[in-house]
C-alpha cells in the first residue's frame, strides 16, 4: 500500500463507518484499493501512475459500474492532505447508496 492507502485504510479498516471493508480485493480481476460490498462501493486511491493509464482505468471503472458497483477516486495528494473530507465523502456513498 501506498502511504496515502496506509492512511486512508486506518480510517477505514475496523468497521469504523459502520460498515466493513476489505483492502486489495479481487473483483472479476481487477485489484481494487478499497471495497465495501455492503454499500457496492469501490474506492480508488490513484497516483501519478494513473495519469498514463486513463484508459485502462477508464475500462474498469466501466466493467465494476456494470455490476453494480458505485467508484469513487481520490488523488493520494486529497487523502494526505484533506483526509477528513474524504472520509466524509465516503460516508456520503455509505449513507446514500443510491
Amino acid at each position: 500500500m501506498t502511504p496515502a492507502e496506509k492512511i486512508l485504510w486506518e480510517e477505514l479498516r475496523a468497521n469504523k463507518l459502520g460498515v466493513h471493508f476489505r483492502r486489495q480485493q479481487v473483483i472479476l480481476g481487477f485489484i481494487v484499493d478499497f471495497y465495501c460490498h455492503k454499500a457496492g462501493l469501490v474506492v480508488e486511491v490513484d497516483g501519478d501512475i494513473h495519469d498514463l493509464q486513463k484508459e485502462e482505468d477508464e475500462r474498469r471503472e466501466k466493467v465494476l459500474s456494470e455490476m453494480g458497483l458505485r467508484i469513487v477516486r481520490f488523488g493520494n495528494d486529497e487523502v494526505m492532505r484533506y483526509l477528513s473530507a474524504v472520509v466524509g465523502k465516503i460516508r456520503e456513498f455509505i449513507l446514500h447508496p443510491s
